[in-house]
């Protein structure tokens, strides 16, 4: 893999006390997974803040909302009424933002270049209650979710190469609407974040024959940064995290894509996925934003050895009413946060209940 040049510097050997004195210096951690920096400067959140300050959602849930495009029995927005479904629902977006029927279209103009993308966006919705949430639902009914996004991605993968399984949850990530769901946008060609994903990949696999996910799992478990883990899953605020809360979910053996997934590691995947919901919702207790998201190998004719399936989450908050805004420097330099994430992992640990 290609990494960033940078002056020559003795590297000392790793270990707790090292990593804790690390930890009291701004400095650069390396996301293998993405081969790119991130800078970390723990001492930042010490600063005084007199920026915005985000406001608890407001309101009392309820478990049915008629004015709801979401709920059971309701009519969409684009006047198409949903069925009276008891758990879960799947439909195609009435405002998708891929087309399958979109015309092969291409444009190279020296260095302009552009192509049409054909592809398709699904919406799933997690349960029939409006006032329910990943975190909040019974095992047996996140697994029937799992489910959900296994089956969705083995038929989609049949038509395209790039499955894309994600929730946003809450305003400040853009959920449009606070039923619980999430979306599957599926597409011919493989999105820049993949690509990155998929080069480093196969070429930490080149290198060692091994593959670079099932070696940091095993590097990490039992480690500062494991939030939980279980026989089947680690959780972990990974090394090189960007976002303060940022969590990655790796299963503990080779595994490609959702469909792959046994019985038993679909059950103990909705029992991870409730406990570190719900760390996030008593960590500052409210119910916390985010953007989560699967990645999968691509459905293509090759091998596809070297991936690794894992799910990354992404929430915003720094502290219950501050946002991390991912600006300035991060948009024009590298990635910075303020928060070590040893740190974050301890106090998602201790808000597990």
């Amino acid at each position: 893999m290609t990494t960033t040049s940078r002056p020559q510097r003795q590297v000392a050997p790793t270990g707790p006390e090292r990593l804790e004195r690390l930890g009291r210096e701004p400095h650069r951690r390396y996301n293998p997974l993405r081969d790119e920096w991130v800078l970390v400067s723990a001492e930042r959140t010490r600063r005084p803040w007199q920026g915005r300050r985000e406001r608890p959602a407001g309101g009392d849930p309820v478990a049915y909302d008629p004015t709801c495009y979401l709920c059971p029995g309701n009519r969409r927005a684009s006047g198409e009424v949903n069925p009276d479904y008891d758990a879960t629902f799947v439909f195609t977006n009435d405002f998708a933002a891929l087309r399958p029927d979109s015309d092969p279209l291409t444009l190279e103009d020296g260095l302009l270049r552009a192509e049409v993308e054909p592809g398709t966006c699904r919406v799933i919705c997690f349960a029939r209650r409006h006032d329910l949430t990943l975190a909040a639902m019974a095992a047996p009914d996140v697994r029937r979710v799992v489910d959900l996004w296994a089956g969705q991605t083995a038929e989609l993968g049949e038509r395209f190469q790039w499955i894309q399984v994600f929730e946003n949850r809450g305003e400040m990530m853009g959920a449009s609407n606070p039923h619980p769901h999430g979306q599957i946008w599926a597409g011919a060609a493989l999105p820049n974040d993949a690509v990155r994903e998929d080069r480093s990949q196969r070429s930490y696999l080149a290198e060692r024959d091994r593959s670079m996910l099932l070696d940091y799992v095993e590097q990490e478990s039992g480690g500062p940064r494991v939030v939980v883990e279980n026989d089947d899953w680690l959780a972990v605020v990974p090394f090189w995290a960007s976002w303060p809360y940022e969590v990655l979910l790796v299963p503990r053996t080779a595994t490609g894509r959702l469909p792959d997934l046994d019985d038993r590691r679909r059950d103990t995947l909705a029992e991870i996925l409730i406990a570190v919901l719900g760390a996030y919702d008593r960590l500052f207790d409210l119910s916390f934003p985010y953007s989560m998201g699967w990645h999968q190998a691509p459905f293509r004719n090759g091998d596809e050895r070297h991936w690794q399936l894992h799910a990354h989450f992404f929430p915003p908050l720094l502290e219950a009413t501050v946002r991390k805004f991912m600006v300035g420097y991060e948009l024009l330099a590298e990635t910075q946060r303020d928060l070590t994430p040893e740190e974050a992992a301890r106090r998602l640990r201790t808000a597990l209940g």
